[in-house]
């Protein structure tokens, strides 16, 4: 479950085919048209991405991922001290400036003013990941409205609203990567995680849907769904177990490691490997998907 929660010459080539209409005569062999069509790591550098929820965990294992490829990565997140010390760790590519932009992904004018600078700094972004998000469990039957309230606001809207808002310059530029940070809770569901499941559900209908409205002009929309990740939520989770029950510490990693096949946590930089071939290697073809990273905890 996520939360704030992670070539060589000829495989390049089968990436390329696979994202390019084969035309049937060579008069039909149009360079834009092949570069419209092309995966963004063919597209000349730099490429441009803002990962919201960087400060750790996930987001910060996807925004090093991204750095080490040679992006340029805009961390966003509420707190600025943190994500400058996530910014100073980043791998540095000739020619690439990380930078950092405050933000509250449950507050639409924040929202707004972010991306207005981010985009009057450097023009549409190549891609976006929505990763921000949060976990409060409990049961439904006691569950209190304003936990119902936080966690679509910051698990749905918040990825709705920086969509948005990223939005129109990417269908400007024909081009643009939009990856979703769900959760296998937004594919099978998990006992007393009702809010959060039931967000995570809707980031995958609003990815889908997205994918459909936005795929003639050049976008591409995906989620990642993790399953129980080696993060700061899953160790809170632990204690929260040993101090509610008195279980030992290995047996309540053990209600979480052991959901997977893998039996042990899915670690950061696994989910953000995942995010990396969307943002960059990906055929243009591959839109609409929800790819589970859980070993093999959902198949779809």
């Amino acid at each position: 479950m996520s939360g704030d929660i992670r070539s060589g010459e000829m495989s390049e080539a089968a990436t390329a085919i696979g994202a390019i209409e084969l035309p049937t005569s060579t008069t039909e062999l149009a360079t834009d048209a092949i570069v419209e069509a092309a995966p963004l790591a063919l597209k000349p550098p730099p490429r441009r991405v803002l990962v919201t929820g960087a400060t750790r965990g996930i987001g910060a294992a996807i925004a090093r991922a991204l750095a080490g490829a040679g992006w340029h990565v805009t961390l966003a997140g509420r707190a600025r001290g943190a994500l400058e010390e996530v910014r100073v760790t980043l791998p540095i590519a000739e020619g690439v400036a990380h930078d950092c932009v405050e933000l509250d992904v449950t507050d639409a004018a924040s929202v707004a003013r972010a991306f207005a600078d981010v985009h009057a700094r450097g023009g549409a972004l190549q891609a976006l990941v929505n990763n921000a998000g949060a976990v409060e469990t409990g049961p439904l039957a006691r569950l209190p409205l304003e936990t119902w309230d936080r966690m679509l606001a910051v698990n749905l809207t918040g990825a709705f609203l920086c969509t948005q808002a990223a939005l129109a310059p990417m269908i400007a530029a024909r081009a643009g990567r939009i990856v979703n940070i769900a959760s296998t809770a937004g594919q099978k569901g998990y006992a007393y995680c009702t809010a959060y499941a039931a967000a995570k559900h809707g980031v995958l209908g609003m990815t889908r849907s997205l994918a459909l409205e936005v795929a003639a002009q050049g976008l591409s929309v995906n989620a990642v769904c993790p399953g129980y990740t080696d993060t700061a939520i899953v160790h809170d989770g632990v204690a929260r177990i040993v101090a509610a029950t008195g279980r030992s510490e290995a047996d309540a990693m053990a209600t979480f490691s052991q959901s997977s096949p893998l039996k042990r946590l899915v670690q950061p930089d696994e989910v953000a490997a995942t995010v990396l071939w969307l943002c960059a290697e990906a055929p243009a073809a591959f839109t609409g998907q929800a790819m589970s990273v859980s070993g093999g905890e959902v198949m779809n």
